[in-house]
């Protein structure tokens, strides 16, 4: 699936021209002509697109989403020409217990105007309590335009209602290129090729381990031991019958989820192989996702497998690049032609429909926010689901890899499957479950759990 064009970013369109159409509320605006100077004076904002938004001086546009420090640095940057040429503050807020808190405040009438989901699942779940409100006609069109191949995960029963906001690979294991360097190590085509360099750095290097992990996460505790189970059981099963996993078409206890899991344990249940830097197999349920990789830095493992947003929690001066402190390999498949790419991102759901929440819904589906996001861009993670964003903008090698992961013409791209099941699932008992199998659970007692966990209707 491309999600991100080679061709450089069309210019703000007429889709946000039209805006003014559902979101404006006076005749001037505070930034409505010519340039206001960014922060810096590095550059200088063309206000002259915003003017469409009308005068929103004053006004607040609450945000709550997952993304936390030091991811979140960015994307409040990014909102600043919205800010400086609509008089919109924009108030952000990332907490780690966001799947489990958002609920709770909807459900006490204490909802945010805006919140990124990063589960299509969830958006269901919030639709159905009535709170959320279709997306305006603006950002309809900027999606159509922008991101027609993410417009099915923000739709529920029909009506769209969520945007998509950035776009992240998973299928990447992080690895110091010295180190492999000084092994001579090569890296693996195969899936059976990285089982057997596994083996293999495990018996050179008794006082360090071929993989770190870490699944701790707050309240979300456990989806990164998800998101192994889902990039195996694509390269396992395939994307046909991962489809049907994920929509319950086969149980989640099917022999093939049972082979998918029973391969992921061949290296996070293996005392042998992990978990470098921190203690034995049980000690990745207790270390955090962002903790986990950072082994690699001091030589203590070799290998963690996580998205390309982790690019963001190497430590400051950290050289991320093919020959610096540490890089990314794509997790190989059965063979090397298989390309499964298993991916995931935000979607911008509303819960309010005042005119300064339409303008910055409509905002963030632009190009313009895309190409801004970009600019803004730190230590990676900056991708994001508009097809018509500026590629040569992405700077950082990171994002420059997961741009040619997800548009490779013979890679098969799939969604994260926990995020496309029922919130219940997918980010509740899959979570718990793998949770509860790193800490001493079977496979079979923890593919039945989740399975009956399954809502019935």
């Amino acid at each position: 699936m491309a999600l991100i064009s080679t061709r450089r970013a069309l210019a703000f369109s007429g889709v946000l021209a039209v805006a003014l159409s559902a979101t404006a509320c006076g005749s001037g605006s505070d930034g409505g002509s010519g340039d206001t100077a960014s922060s810096g004076g590095t550059s200088s904002i063309d206000c002259a697109p915003y003017t469409a938004f009308g005068d929103l001086k004053g006004k607040t546009v609450t945000v709550y989403t997952s993304i936390t420090a030091p991811e979140d640095g960015p994307h409040i940057a990014s909102y600043k020409p919205f800010e400086e040429c609509t008089g919109v503050t924009i108030k952000y807020e990332g907490s780690k217990e966001f799947e489990a808190q958002l609920p709770v405040r909807v459900k006490g009438g204490n909802a945010p105007d805006i919140a990124y989901l990063p589960q299509p699942g969830l958006l269901k779940t919030m639709v159905a309590t009535g709170a959320v409100k279709p997306a305006p006609a603006e950002v309809v069109a900027n999606v159509d335009k922008n991101m027609p191949d993410f417009k099915e995960y923000g739709t529920v029963d029909g009506t769209f209602y969520a945007a998509a906001l950035g776009a992240n690979v998973k299928s990447f294991v992080w690895y110091s290129p010295s180190a492999f360097a000084d092994k001579g190590y090569q890296i693996p085509k195969t899936w059976d090729e990285l089982l057997a360099l596994t083996d293999k750095i495990s018996k050179d290097n008794p006082d360090a381990k071929p993989w770190c992990a870490g699944i701790e996460s707050g309240d979300a505790t456990g989806w990164p031991a998800t998101d192994w189970v889902e990039d195996v059981m694509l390269r396992t099963a395939g994307p046909e019958t991962y489809d049907k996993w994920v929509k319950h078409e086969i149980p989640f206890n099917d022999p093939s989820v049972a082979t998918a899991l029973a391969e992921v344990g061949k290296i996070l249940k293996n005392p042998a192989y992990v978990n470098g830097g921190f203690g034995d197999v049980k000690t990745i349920a207790s270390t955090s996702f962002q903790d986990a990789g950072q082994p690699i830095l001091d030589g203590s493992c070799y290998m963690h497998r996580q998205a390309s947003f982790y690019a963001a929690n190497w430590p400051e001066g950290t050289k991320v690049a093919e020959d610096g402190d540490v890089w990314a390999f794509y997790l190989p498949s059965k063979t090397a032609e298989d390309r499964p790419v298993l991916g995931g991102g935000e979607f911008v759901a509303a819960f309010a429909d005042r005119p300064e929440v339409k303008a910055f819904q409509t905002y963030l589906s632009s190009v313009e926010w895309a190409n801004e996001r970009a600019k803004t861009c730190g230590s990676g993670g900056c991708v994001t689901a508009n097809k018509n964003a500026d590629a040569s903008l992405l700077k950082n090698p990171v994002d420059k890899l997961s741009a040619e992961q997800l548009t490779d013409a013979n890679a098969t791209f799939r969604f994260d499957g926990s995020d496309l099941m029922p919130g219940a699932v997918g980010a509740g008992t899959f979570w718990k479950g793998m949770t509860d199998w790193i800490t001493g659970k079977d496979d079979a007692s923890t593919l039945d759990y989740i399975e009956q966990s399954w809502p019935k209707s």
